[in-house]
């Protein structure tokens, strides 16, 4: 499949992994209505392309994303309730809809700014690394508004409630470091080595069943929300589906190198998997 040209978003492939940059540098890649749509175009191309095996989400210079565009995405669709309904629904479904339950491995490259509405992102994703030297914040407080567009929600189930209150309440920016002490990241590294422990880690997912991938997150991401006895059933489904699912046959290819071939041992690596 080939890539796509957009206003506000740049798409690169290398050897499965897709980096997907937030191009707005000079607006330090604020979201404005263009760019939510560039997103929601991208990314839907994304899910059905055979070369993206982990997709990585970063920014353009200096900032990874300032939160929404509040010139661009607020005041210009102020008077214009059509345009503010079709920006607000692309803005919610790529940042939290489509990302949350996107088919392959995200990971958050944060190597800058992140402030606002650019922790629903941060949090959709599955894996975050940060710059030590990248700065988050929540500063909404500070002009007369909230965390919103699902910030203060996904913010419940990303932080504790005293640091998730504090940062809220006070708008206090915190860096890379606090941000993985936190663990709203997974960890924090020196900015020269922020993409080469990117690549590690999108290396270490690749040599990883995709269909055992996508079925795991999806496990543990829906089933944070329900009772035992739904969680129960559902992965019970879910189990099946992906044996009936997986081209690979990943279940019967591992256990065959366990007990049979004696070539692979849990716990050690993946399993060799028989690429077509």
């Amino acid at each position: 499949m080939g890539t796509k040209n957009y206003q506000t978003v740049k798409v690169e492939k290398d050897n499965g992994i897709t980096w997907v940059t937030l191009n707005r540098p000079e607006k330090r890649n604020a979201m404005n209505p263009q760019l939510h749509y560039d997103m929601l175009d991208a990314l839907t191309e994304l899910e059905t392309d055979k070369e993206t095996q982990v997709v990585v989400l970063t920014g353009a210079g200096e900032a990874w994303c300032a939160g929404q565009d509040l010139r661009e995405y607020f005041r210009a669709t102020d008077n214009n309730p059509v345009e503010r309904r079709r920006a607000s629904w692309a803005s919610q479904e790529w940042r939290w809809r489509r990302l949350f339950t996107f088919p392959k491995p995200t990971i958050a490259m944060v190597n800058g700014y992140c402030f606002g509405g650019a922790f629903t992102p941060l949090i959709a994703c599955d894996f975050a690394i940060a710059a030590e030297d990248a700065i988050f914040g929540l500063s909404e407080i500070n002009w007369g508004i909230f965390p919103g567009g699902l910030v203060s929600r996904v913010l419940a189930d990303a932080l504790s409630y005293r640091d998730a209150l504090y940062y809220i309440m006070t708008g206090d920016p915190f860096d890379g470091k606090k941000a993985a002490e936190l663990k709203l990241v997974n960890f924090a590294v020196p900015k020269a080595k922020l993409k080469d422990e990117t690549v590690k880690l999108a290396k270490k997912l690749m040599e990883k069943n995709p269909q055992t991938l996508r079925a795991a997150k999806e496990v543990y991401k829906f089933c944070r929300t329900m009772d035992y006895a739904q969680a129960e059933d559902y992965m019970s489904a879910k189990g099946i589906a992906l044996r009936a699912t997986d081209p690979e046959k990943g279940r019967e290819e591992g256990t065959k190198q366990f007990l049979d071939e004696k070539s692979f041992r849990p716990g050690l690596g993946a399993y060799q998997r028989k690429k077509s």
